[in-house]
């Protein structure tokens, strides 16, 4: 990729293609979609705050604890968010009969597979059950899969291919996340043409840069990138978790991608004295205790390389024994 971007530093004396139209074919083969049900987003999130602008709805539906950028494009666009609570009893899972009752028109509803924190996946089943409902009512349903590339069966958890039967899905990907490229801003979506024709017209024409367009095509086509770092981050995710599960008063939550939520027993207080000290020590942990629906001393370290675990585990080990 960095090769690539290199390569087309030429390139930016001109506009980009509006049209992204290398981008769009190498993600058409990539995913198996059709071109003509791909939008391209300078990011994942800039699809979603156009997604609010453009269809409007009443009310975001929004489990939690999700992504906070969800609520903040719910309400830039004057949307009223209602919270689904997902209980850690249940595995941090949708109550979807209760969830469903809650259905009315001019409604949307807001997932994430793999869910940022908790990690959890939608299993196909379930997903149809919902999205039927959904489709019954004419509610959309935004599915954002930014993390799903890091799994090495993501084909088997993917919604994309769900679009065909269920015209108000609209599934979004980041490509900032598993690519490594956050500071190009590169996110696509996939939807029925119509919904995508009227996405295109909410947003900047040149919203996507010659270099990450770029990037975007060579990323895609970096084989050997994918199959090491899927394998890497099944490796370092198993190791971590195994670690920190046994630290005393820590609840790891299964892991299925590159980070990992856990609890500590200890509460807040401890909490705000592990941050600091892992500060102190160069190691920056997520806060996730002001996460809407998660009340108590919640974290989430990122998966990195066994070195940087290491690290973690021992600046922790430490922190115990103080």
């Amino acid at each position: 990729m960095r090769e690539a971007i290199f390569s087309h530093v030429d390139g930016i004396v001109n506009y980009p293609d509006p049209e992204a139209r290398a981008l769009k074919t190498a993600i058409a083969s990539f995913y198996g979609v059709p071109q003509k049900k791909i939008v391209l987003g300078n990011g994942a999130a800039e699809l979603f705050y156009c997604f609010f602008y453009i269809v409007r709805p009443k009310r975001l539906l929004l489990p939690v604890p999700s992504f906070s950028e969800y609520e903040r494009a719910a309400r830039a666009a004057g949307v009223k968010v209602v919270y689904l609570p997902l209980l850690k009893k249940h595995g941090f899972s949708l109550d979807l009969e209760a969830a469903v009752q809650q259905f009315s028109k001019e409604d949307v509803i807001l997932l994430c597979s793999p869910n940022n924190p908790t990690g959890r996946l939608w299993e196909r089943k379930e997903l149809c059950v919902l999205l039927e409902k959904a489709e019954e009512r004419g509610i959309y349903v935004v599915m954002d899969e930014s993390f799903l590339d890091f799994r090495e069966d993501g084909e088997g958890y993917t919604s994309r291919h769900l679009t065909n039967e269920y015209p108000h899905l609209f599934v979004v990907q980041s490509m900032t996340k598993f690519f490594a490229l956050p500071g190009l801003r590169l996110g696509f979506g996939i939807a029925e043409p119509n919904l995508c024709r009227q996405l295109e017209s909410g947003k900047d024409v040149w919203n996507v840069n010659f270099l990450a367009q770029a990037a975007g095509v060579a990323a895609l086509s970096d084989t050997v990138y994918h199959e090491a770092a899927r394998s890497f981050v099944r490796r370092e995710k198993k190791f971590l978790a195994a670690e920190l599960a046994k630290l005393p008063g820590i609840e790891v939550f299964a892991p299925s991608v590159n980070f990992i939520l856990f609890h500590l027993q200890q509460g807040k207080v401890f909490l705000q004295q592990l941050i600091m000290a892992l500060r102190e020590r160069g190691i920056l942990l997520r806060d996730c205790s002001n996460y809407s629906g998660l009340d108590g001393a919640y974290l989430r370290a990122a998966v990195r390389s066994r070195a940087d675990n290491e690290r973690l585990l021992e600046a922790m080990h430490e922190v115990w024994k103080e």
